[in-house]
């Protein structure tokens, strides 16, 4: 009989940062705390009104009340095809579509059907919460690829060619970034994806930001710009942040055949199809007008920009003009160290709970993101929020 009680694999699983301080947050509001929450990782905007149409009428026609295919009704399949084809310029057959539950089931899905043990992926840091997590169960490494905000949180060539072994598989890729907002220029993203090519390894690239940029930033598809990749990437998205749609859990991945084939049987012995209504209601949204998409992104702008004046007036923090997504990632390192409040905080985990202590605001360390000194700021919320929450930990800090 195993001494262990349960999966060692499972219990190395890190709990997701940015869901825990957003509990830690609302949790903390409901029992009456005016607490000011700059975690969450989704549009403050419901779900366009003609998506929510789409799925009422869904709900009614009986064909959405029995299985579908595991890999994703046909029709959202050739939708997303299409979309792919207007908004980054990249052909793709719908056969090479698998619908999956939510951005995070591609990410796992691409990596449990990629890996094997003793496999690398090169992860440049900052890094979303979740990405080293399925790499791990897969039983591969991730291999921390370093930038900062002086290096405008963009890797170079030259330091993914230092960091990699004949044991690295894949390349993650993302642009644009969560947590740093950074975007990638069309042409490092083409060097980026020669240099891939040209060392046979995989490009897996996270694209679900595609349309929040602001300023002249751009985004441009990897496998748009190096085509000649196509066997070797896979493009993860999804509907979450474009249409504010994240509690639908609809994502999508594309890739080559054979890899599309192996995911979808391993989705289909998993959680099978993903909700047909959920389907319905993504169909609408990749098919519709990008009307409610632009109206969205200009709020954001607007935030954006408040939020990098605010951040930029308070002494010891560092922060760059987020350039897409809607996160700021500012250096706190001019802080840590400092006596604030009675508490002289050491790390920027430390530091965000002497601010939820004593401000009543929540941000993400760091830490989370695999940057220490840095934290993330999400301007997905209302404009007071935003002021007041600054407003308090600038004088905190002062």
């Amino acid at each position: 009989m195993s001494s262990e009680r349960l999966s060692t694999r499972i219990g190395a699983i890190t709990e997701s940062a940015t869901l825990a301080i957003t509990a830690k947050a609302k949790s903390l509001k409901a029992a009456g705390e005016p607490v000011i929450g700059f975690g969450a990782g989704e549009p403050d905007f419901p779900t366009p009104q003609h998506i929510v149409e789409a799925a009422v009428a869904a709900c009614s026609d009986p064909v959405n009340h029995k299985y579908s295919p595991a890999g994703g009704l046909p029709v959202l399949k050739e939708a997303i095809a299409a979309k792919t084809l207007r908004d980054s310029g990249v052909e793709v057959d719908p056969a090479n579509v698998l619908i999956t539950n939510g951005g995070k089931h591609a990410v796992y899905n691409t990596f449990e059907t990629l890996l094997n043990p003793g496999d690398e992926v090169l992860v440049p840091t900052p890094y979303w919460t979740t990405y080293p997590e399925p790499i791990s169960l897969a039983g591969a490494v991730t291999v921390e690829v370093p930038t900062s905000i002086e290096t405008g949180f963009q890797v170079t060539v030259e330091q993914l060619e230092a960091a990699s072994t004949p044991n690295t598989k894949a390349l993650l890729f993302v642009s644009p970034s969560n947590p740093t907002g950074a975007v990638y220029p069309k042409e490092q993203i083409e060097a980026i994806g020669r240099w891939a090519l040209d060392k046979g390894i995989w490009v897996v690239t996270d694209e679900i930001y595609e349309h929040l940029v602001y300023d002249d930033n751009e985004h441009h598809s990897i496998l748009k710009l190096v085509p000649e990749l196509a066997d070797h990437c896979v493009i993860l998205n999804g509907v979450a942040k474009t249409y504010a749609m994240t509690g639908w859990r609809v994502g999508w991945m594309i890739g080559p055949t054979d890899l599309i084939k192996a995911a979808t049987n391993l989705q289909s012995h998993a959680t099978s199809n993903v909700n047909n209504v959920a389907q319905r209601a993504a169909l609408a949204a990749v098919s519709g007008p990008l009307d409610a998409v632009v109206e969205m992104r200009n709020h954001f702008d607007r935030r954006r920009l408040l939020m990098h004046s605010l951040l930029d007036g308070i002494d010891g923090v560092e922060v760059l003009r987020p350039q897409g997504a809607f996160y700021a990632f500012p250096s706190f390192e001019g802080v840590l160290g400092r006596d604030i409040g009675g508490v002289t905080p050491a790390t920027t985990v430390e530091l965000a709970a002497v601010i939820l202590d004593q401000a009543k605001v929540a941000i993400v360390p760091g830490e989370a993101f695999g940057s220490p000194g840095y934290a993330r700021f999400s301007f997905a919320l209302g404009d007071d929020d935003l002021g007041e929450g600054i407003g308090r930990i600038a004088e905190l800090l002062a």
